[in-house]
């Protein structure tokens, strides 16, 4: 079975040579990019925020671990300070001893008394070179105990920037999510609203039947009217006769006619009235 698969394998890459040439490799990278992308793009945007949001919470581990390493470091570096004082109160012990000693051999007396006993000389020389170089070597000691105390505060203040520069950062980007998320609810809101339709049909019938309503009238009033029934006209043939005596009541309100043409436009008037 493995061995038919290499050889399909061998025969595909083949002819994928000899189709492609050595532009193969460049036409299967843009297939696969093109593939990653169509796929990315098919991704709810819903669950691409809720995949960096999990993305943010996966650091909470991360941090603790810190934070960890943090307090082993602190107690490291408090164990050590005691070491150091420690062997500071020693090698000042030790210092004191050491130049009693040397003083003492600088007289010349023959034996000397330490704690209720007597050493010659030559024993206090030799007990001093001891001590001396048992001085030099805890001298060496603290040195390094002092130079790892420095080494391990410097990472202390490197973890703790680090544990800083971790929190702020994620702080950050759960704001951002939460920009997202305001972000994403707009665009829906705006999307449903697109989408949102009101049935007015009713409207536009009620609308359309006014408007017929309207044409219809509007024969009617044009068949009247070629019927000779003329519709919203003054009915002139309906109005009362004028007095006989018209044309001089208007002359005698505005006093600008004659007798003589009162008489005639009264007459005339009246004739008016009588047809």
């Amino acid at each position: 079975m493995l061995k038919k698969s290499l050889i399909a394998f061998a025969v595909a890459g083949t002819l994928g040579t000899l189709a492609f040439g050595r532009d193969l490799s460049s036409y299967l990278r843009t297939a696969g990019g093109e593939a990653r992308q169509a796929l990315k793009s098919g991704v709810p945007i819903e669950f691409e925020i809720q995949r960096a949001r999990d993305m943010v919470e996966s650091l909470i581990p991360e941090v603790r671990t810190c934070m960890h390493v943090i307090a082993e470091e602190e107690v490291n570096i408090d164990h050590l300070n005691r070491e150091i004082a420690k062997a500071e109160v020693g090698l000042e012990r030790q210092k004191g001893e050491i130049l009693t000693m040397r003083k003492d051999l600088e007289s010349s007396q023959a034996t000397f008394q330490y704690a209720s006993r007597r050493y010659t000389a030559d024993e206090v020389r030799g007990d001093l070179a001891q001590r001396f170089q048992r001085f030099k070597t805890a001298e060496a000691t603290l040195a390094s105990q002092q130079e790892i105390r420095r080494q391990r505060e410097r990472s202390l203040v490197s973890a703790r920037e680090k544990l800083e520069a971790m929190l702020n950062e994620k702080r950050t980007m759960e704001v951002e999510i939460e920009h997202l998320e305001a972000r994403l609810k707009q665009v829906q809101a705006a999307q449903a609203a697109s989408h949102l339709s009101v049935d007015d049909s009713g409207l536009s019938r009620a609308r359309q039947l006014i408007t017929e309503l309207n044409k219809q009238l509007d024969v009617e009033t044009k068949v009247l009217d070629a019927q000779g029934q003329f519709t919203g006209l003054i009915p002139v043939s309906a109005r009362e006769p004028a007095p006989a005596d018209l044309a001089r009541q208007i002359d005698q309100h505005f006093g600008t006619a004659s007798t003589t043409q009162g008489a005639v436009a009264a007459e005339r008037v009246a004739n008016l009235g009588t047809h």
